[in-house]
């Protein structure tokens, strides 16, 4: 039990005290309500953008907003519908359909939940920046493309899914653009950007889709919106029951677990995020297994994928949000909001829409840090590129997928490079780091010292063979210094292995010195104390030099 108080424990339960309705209440619901009000065109939009109906992204953000914040580990992370996860759900329900959603975004909830009892939320945090770069930047880039039509007013009945078909559509068809459409994009664009100058509080988007609703339904502007294109909005929550086959259910475990990883990786990073931003800690595991009940439950009602937000959770701490009484209070803003005024947002324009995920693509598409990486290392480069390119082209779970192998197999061979072993007492030694390079010209002629710097692991393990093989013919001992060798693997037992058993056949006593405890301890499980004799395996180097003078002097005599 108190295994799993330290897995799973909510922040709402360490921040409501005594002390808590005085100082702090005011604050959090106030900064809940403006972060409803800047969830609301947001939600919608993801919505839309993902081919769903609106309401099911205001669903969202409801249930999953109020679970996230109820069970989460920040004490400020705003849940719900995100941009990230618009290609993915749009790809789910052309293949798979509406009921095809909802299994494949439970089974990522449960996925979550996983993640969260195998306290992964450490290990998530690891994967390279330039990975998360390259997907952010091209999830951003696919919103945008999918945009243009409505941006546009473009007449196009089916938009493929594919990127450069799309695009080589868009281009066939641009001649069937609507100036009004564009005209509504760019004034929404031109809101949102300037609108905060003028409005401190109020988000340019919900301003945006005011003003420009407005303008459309007075002066009844030829544009689509969202009644000509999913008919009323529904102003009610209802329960769906999806028709489970189980015979199908290995088909949805890769969307699964596409939008479990997908989710776990922007929760995680919204909660960093607040962290810097607030000076706390959040419980990674937690709000893993938030994330994973949210998202269990949420399409139980009709709602879409879920996650942390980073853009409301910033807005939420910088009016003021401190305990997840905020996000709560969010998650009933919009409640209020759909029951209340859901008739109307039937009026919104496409264009509108379509404006908001613009700025929003452009937003996420952290073209700094883009531009940062490539200034870089060729490595990270090579990481970014391949990772943003995926992205965009191929899916997005192949993206991650590559660029993490791609990432670990450049960091392998950079450790291997950096791992050396050298004849230090070879005419060519004089090149070597001033740490390794020690006065050995006293030392009887008989004796050959090698230094192993680096761990000594697969990657360099054969390199490593190579060299302690390649001895002077005239020497009969080795000391093999070892004080650098953080950790040796399998191979490199193994590799370590055949130099010790070729070197013994050409009969030379090996001895080793520095060798850190953990080694030593591999190297027992390997058999190789054994092999070398654990009469010559010292802790320091002048242990090792003492032996192997007296064994010469004894051997002369």
């Amino acid at each position: 039990m108190t295994d799993m108080n330290e897995i799973f424990r909510p922040e709402i339960f360490s921040c409501i005290n005594k002390s808590y309705w005085k100082e702090q209440f005011s604050k959090d619901a106030m900064s809940g309500i403006i972060v409803g009000i800047v969830a609301l065109p947001l939600a919608i939009a993801f919505a839309v953008a993902s081919g769903v109906s609106p309401e099911k992204g205001l669903i969202t953000a409801v249930i999953a907003g109020f679970l996230v914040s109820f069970l989460g580990g920040s004490r400020v992370q705003i849940g719900g519908p995100t941009g990230a996860f618009i290609v993915i759900v749009y790809g789910i329900v052309q293949q798979y359909g509406m009921e095809g959603l909802i299994i494949s975004t439970m089974l990522a909830g449960v996925i979550l939940v996983g993640f969260g009892l195998l306290k992964l939320g450490a290990v998530i945090k690891f994967i390279p920046h330039p990975v998360i770069v390259g997907f952010t930047s091209g999830i951003a880039l696919t919103i945008f493309s999918t945009q243009i039509k409505d941006a546009l007013g473009l007449q196009i009945t089916n938009v493929p899914g594919d990127f450069i078909e799309k695009w080589s559509v868009y281009f066939s068809n641009i001649g069937t653009f609507n100036y009004w459409a564009v005209i509504l994009t760019a004034a929404t664009v031109l809101i949102m950007v300037y609108g905060r100058h003028i409005f401190k509080k109020i988000p340019g988007s919900f301003i945006a889709i005011i003003l420009i609703t407005i303008v459309v339904a007075i002066f009844k502007i030829p544009v689509n919106t969202i009644e000509t294109m999913f008919g009323a909005i529904p102003t009610e929550i209802n329960v769906s029951h999806p028709g489970i086959q189980w015979n199908n259910l290995p088909h949805y475990i890769q969307p699964a677990f596409t939008i479990a990883l997908l989710g776990a990786i922007e929760s995680l990073l919204s909660a960093v995020v607040a962290d810097g931003m607030i000076g706390t800690q959040h419980r990674s595991n937690t709000e893993l297994i938030a994330q994973g009940i949210a998202n269990i439950i949420t399409p139980i009602f009709g709602g879409i994928p879920a996650t942390g937000a980073i853009a409301r959770t910033a807005t939420n701490v910088k009016n003021g949000g401190r305990t997840p009484v905020a996000g709560i209070t969010h998650a009933l803003t919009l409640l209020l909001i759909m029951l209340v005024f859901g008739n109307y947002a039937k009026l919104i324009p496409m264009p509108c829409l379509a404006g908001i995920l613009i700025v929003v693509s452009y937003n996420m598409s952290e073209w700094r840090s883009f531009r940062s990486i490539l200034k870089g290392s060729a490595y990270e480069i090579v990481v970014l590129i391949a990772t943003f390119l995926l992205t965009v082209l191929i899916d997005l779970t192949v993206a991650i997928e590559i660029g993490m192998l791609l990432a670990a197999f450049l960091f392998i061979q950079r450790m291997a490079k950096l791992s050396t072993v050298y004849n230090i007492t070879s005419p060519n030694a004089t090149n070597i780091g001033s740490d390794i390079l020690e006065d050995y010209s006293k030392l009887p002629k008989d004796i050959d010292i090698f230094e192993i710097s680096g761990p000594f692991f697969f990657a360099a393990a054969r390199q490593y063979q190579e060299v302690l093989q390649d001895i002077g013919k005239s020497s009969k001992i080795v000391i093999i210094r070892m004080r650098h060798v953080p950790f040796i693997d399998s191979t490199g037992i193994n590799n370590f292995r055949g130099a010790i058993e070729f070197m013994q056949s050409k009969k030379k006593m090996v001895v080793l010195s520095g060798v850190r405890d953990n080694v030593l301890e591999d190297l027992r499980k390997g058999d190789l104390i054994k092999l070398i004799g654990r009469e010559h395996i010292f802790s320091s180097f002048d242990e090792a030099l003492i032996y192997t003078n007296r064994f010469l002097e004894k051997a002369a005599s």
